[in-house]
């Protein structure tokens, strides 16, 4: 039989790979087995997903050459204008994915996103008064006696933020991050029962702590926020309503998310990923209401250096994509996904925090299920075939590098293709694994948190399992490099 034509995608990626290889070999190969790994394993990881051939794309061109601080029309760089047409595509498609009033699409990451949205409000809250007060219109003007005053202020600021057992971010105001160094921060948790979050609780806590910023969002919280109490609780104690959507933006574009568990109606400010459940590449994104788009318009140069144009580009492909009406369907058996996992884990005898999902992840207690600690259970199935990741868990007795939980999301399976069914079985390989690996002992004989023991024919029957499952789903089927 004569030979099969290449797609487009295949030619496009081969391609690629011999200019690569020709240049290191070694990182070519890196490449290609990188994408066999991920054929291979059941990725539940639930901050990642896998990016369309054309986003992927347009991440690989001479936009990476350029210079564009500044925005839109405004660069301190000439010969933008190929830059201004790509940012102003991916603002526009977000705007309108959204709802939102204004984008800002330059963040490179969600932190960077973060520290725009951070430093947006605290330039209309705290910066915008001083410059008025000293009668001044930028803070070069000001004198250095006014100066310091302002950068007293600046760092005399308070946040209030979800604790990271209870499922908030480092990002969101803790020591170990910038967010902590910048802000005096205090914590909402869930309620210990139920592992929901309190909003009376939350609101006696705002009343007392006066924050000016409350930031909304999470990255293993698997429940809905109310983000229409949130925003009434802001207002009560005169706090600017933050949420950072990075994990569950694909549900909201996907108009899964609805109402009062939108955040865009309701924050003053948004930010988010633009990969994750949103399935676009590594970056960030801001969205805000019109009181502040002129401050975070100015996240280049206040918080960014130059913005990365064919990143840009590739969010442009990647917002396109998730207008389309299948996206829809696709973030709606995301979570039809997410609760079949949930329903598998607690049929065959699991904990979960708060007992299932409403979203796109779940947060398995492996350490009352099992007797592991994260850190054993994530290796346990790494070994296995099964991609996750170790996370704390409220009041967790292991603490943030241990962990007693492991997080597990449906994006990436969702994008391959895998339904309700193959959850199941997911669930069952899962249990499986974690039912059979053990404690392992340290080289003193002593009981080790890291450490796990788990009989090699297990893992490989799992690992198999796992591989002949994918099989059905392949990924990037266009994409051959054989």
């Amino acid at each position: 039989m004569p030979e099969q034509p290449l797609s487009t995608e295949s030619a496009a990626f081969r391609a690629a790979l011999d200019v690569i290889r020709a240049v290191e070999p070694r990182v070519a190969d890196a490449i290609g087995q990188e994408i066999a790994d991920q054929r291979e394993m059941l990725k539940l990881i639930a901050s990642e997903n896998y990016a369309s051939p054309a986003t992927l794309l347009a991440m690989g061109n001479w936009f990476s050459d350029k210079y564009a601080e500044g925005t839109v029309g405004r660069r301190f760089y000439a010969g933008c204008r190929n830059v201004d047409t790509v940012e102003s595509l991916a603002a526009e498609h977000a705007k309108e994915l959204f709802g939102a009033r204004h984008a800002y699409v330059q963040p490179h990451s969600g932190i960077d996103a973060n520290l725009v949205a951070f430093w947006a409000v605290l330039a209309q809250r705290v910066e915008a008064p001083a410059l008025e007060k000293a009668g001044v219109r930028q803070v070069n003007d000001l004198s250095e006696e006014d100066w310091a005053e302002l950068r007293r202020a600046f760092g005399n600021q308070r946040m209030l933020g979800m604790s990271l057992d209870a499922g908030g971010h480092l990002t969101h105001g803790f020591r170990p991050n910038i967010s902590g160094k910048m802000f005096d921060q205090r914590s909402y948790g869930t309620d210990p029962v139920t592992g929901l979050i309190d909003y009376e609780a939350l609101r006696a806590s705002a009343r007392e702590f006066r924050p000016l910023i409350i930031v909304a969002g999470y990255s293993a919280y698997p429940r809905l926020v109310n983000f229409r109490i949130m925003r009434e609780i802001a207002d009560e104690v005169g706090a600017t309503l933050m949420v950072d959507m990075a994990h569950f933006a694909g549900l909201v574009a996907g108009k899964v998310l609805t109402g009062d568990f939108d955040p865009i109606p309701h924050a003053q400010i948004v930010t988010t990923t633009t990969h994750k459940s949103l399935r676009g590449p590594r970056g960030g994104m801001v969205l805000c209401d019109d009181s502040l788009k002129d401050q975070v318009d100015r996240g280049c140069p206040m918080v960014l250096g130059g913005p990365l144009p064919h990143v840009m580009a590739a969010k442009a492909v990647a917002l396109a994509e998730a207008r389309q009406e299948s996206f829809r369907d696709y973030a709606r058996r995301i979570v039809d996904n997410s609760r079949a996992l949930a329903e598998g884990l607690v049929r065959r005898g699991a904990t979960l925090v708060t007992g299932g999902t409403d979203n796109h992840l779940n947060l398995i207690d492996v350490a009352s299920s099992y007797g592991l600690t994260g850190r054993q259970a994530e290796a346990a199935l790494l070994e296995s075939g099964i991609v996750t990741n170790r996370n704390a868990i409220p009041a967790d007795p292991n603490g943030a590098w241990y962990t007693s939980g492991i997080r597990i999301g449906t994006p990436a399976l969702t994008t391959r293709g895998l339904g309700v069914a193959e959850m199941d079985e997911i669930a069952g390989l899962i249990d499986r694994v974690l039912t059979e690996a053990v404690p392992g002992t340290t080289g003193k004989g002593t009981p080790s948190k890291a450490q796990h023991a788990l009989d090699l024919k297990v893992a490989d029957e799992v690992a198999r399992r796992a591989s002949d499952l994918l099989t059905g789903f392949p990924l990037y089927p266009e994409i051959d490099l054989s």
